[in-house]
């Protein structure tokens, strides 16, 4: 099995994986990084658990440091990221990889004050992660220089174009200089995103992965039958006599997310919603406390959720079943991670049974149906016919996201 040791990594770089416990690279880090350093663009096909991140942050700070020049810092490496959570989690990635290297990253987005962010880029940024509004926000005032890029990296690309940010990020791309290395990351390939790859990318390397653990294999899954006005009250039901230790609950829209909170906390049950009315306080409040620990259950909805890594999440509860069908996929895959167990329980009520039926295409099995609850009702099925050719897939075994943890090895 290859190790990070045998991508040429330097030393620096090969300690800070070693301090992060990883040492065996996954399928997209072992492809995209000799490709990148080879000089090559790159389109990466690839969702939240194939360890993208450290696919593009590993090999973008050993060429930033490699080429290191004195002189003032300047931004030489830019990464977009559709949400605050996500670009906070690309920034501690670099921070956490690059830690013995003399490397400066900054994380800009919106919702909070401009004034450390502009400081930040004032003292001097090599590496800058941002979200497009505020990015192109600060450049409009003077504040950011971007024409020393080296590397542009867009990740979640399918996710910007859902959210708008396509004609931001076109903006973003006139800006820079023409000759840059360009790595494009995205888990669907709708024809907005094909488009832009085809104008953006110079004779890439395709890379396309899933994670090894399909949701299918590694998770219990588990669908109810619940009218639709019964669903908080099967929600706090179960919080209250299952054993559930961090659930993460997702909601069709903001509004929903807050119901189901106040909900909660009338329960007793203390849980925060994370969305994008959220002040950026109350977000981080929220996320910080679900990853402490001190919040058991976090509400979110489906683009707020990107970003949210979080180990040791027993549950996911889909409130409202997802359209499309593949949100569902990377739904339930925040929990199982790393090893560990994982159940996703969705609820299905009377208008959502034709979604229901499209997740068991998409996964090729039937979701069993989980009849011990105080709302089970049947009928809401009768809405759509059933899913065809539907079997069971053969059980399998995957891997972290962030590689295989073993013990240290020596390097070569």
């Amino acid at each position: 099995m290859l190790s990070f040791a045998e991508l040429d990594l330097i030393d620096p770089l090969l300690d800070a994986l070693e301090d992060e416990g990883y040492t065996t690279p996954t399928p997209i880090q072992a492809e995209a990084i000799p490709a990148l350093f080879e000089g090559r663009d790159l389109l990466g096909i690839a969702q939240t658990g194939t360890g993208k991140t450290a696919a593009f942050s590993l090999p973008v700070l050993q060429l930033l440091w490699e080429s290191k020049r004195p002189g003032p810092r300047r931004v030489r490496a830019l990464v977009t990221s559709p949400t605050r959570e996500l670009a906070a989690q690309i920034g501690e990635r670099f921070q956490a990889y690059g830690a013995h290297l003399d490397m400066r990253t900054t994380v800009i987005f919106g919702g909070v004050g401009q004034g450390p962010q502009v400081d930040a880029l004032r003292s001097g940024v090599d590496i800058l992660v941002a979200t497009p509004g505020r990015l192109l926000d600060l450049h409009n005032q003077g504040h950011v220089n971007l024409s020393h890029v080296e590397f542009l990296v867009l990740d979640e690309a399918d996710r910007m174009l859902d959210m708008g940010f396509i004609h931001d990020i076109r903006k973003l791309i006139a800006l820079l200089p023409e000759k840059r290395q360009n790595l494009l990351f995205s888990a669907t390939m709708p024809a907005g995103i094909a488009q832009l790859a085809g104008t953006l990318l110079r004779r890439p390397l395709r890379v396309e992965v899933t994670p090894e653990s399909t949701p299918v294999e590694r998770i219990g899954q588990t669908v109810m039958l619940v009218p639709q006005a019964h669903k908080r009250s099967l929600l706090s039901h179960l919080l209250t006599h299952n054993d559930i230790g961090r659930a993460l609950v997702f909601t069709r829209t903001k509004h929903g997310a807050n119901r189901v909170v106040k909900h909660l906390d009338g329960a007793g049950i203390g849980a925060a919603a994370i969305h994008g009315n959220k002040s950026q306080g109350a977000r981080t409040k929220a996320l910080d406390g679900f990853k402490d620990g001190s919040l058991r259950v976090l509400v979110a909805t489906d683009v707020a959720a990107r970003g949210i890594d979080v180990d040791g999440i027993t549950h996911v509860i889909n409130f409202d079943l997802p359209h499309p069908a593949e949100t569902y996929v990377h739904r339930i895959g925040r929990t199982a991670r790393a090893g560990a167990e994982g159940q996703a329980i969705s609820f299905c009520d009377e208008t959502e049974a034709e979604y229901l039926r499209a997740i068991e295409r998409l996964t090729r099995q039937r979701l069993p149906v989980d009849d011990q609850q105080p709302w089970h009702e049947p009928s809401v099925l009768r809405a759509a016919p059933p899913p065809p050719e539907v079997r069971r897939p053969r059980p399998g075994r995957g891997q972290p996201s962030g590689g295989v943890r073993r013990p240290p090895q020596r390097r070569r």
